[in-house]
């Protein structure tokens, strides 16, 4: 699994609260530190990105 944050990203945080080992916050949006999503954090990913507000995280 991948996950990348879109440009639309309000830097909410929310994604960094539920899964700190895939995200952290940049100067102005949330980003991805890792290629590949760790197969033990695939759940918690698809639930920032369920849960991001504006849609922004895209898993694949």
């Amino acid at each position: 699994m991948r996950a990348r944050v879109e440009d639309t990203c309000t830097a909410c945080g929310l994604c960094v609260d539920t899964c700190p080992e895939v995200f952290e916050m940049g100067d102005e949006m949330a980003e991805v530190i890792v290629d590949e999503v760790p197969a033990e954090h695939e759940d918690d990913v698809q639930q920032a990105a369920d849960e991001c507000p504006v849609e922004a995280i895209i898993v694949e």
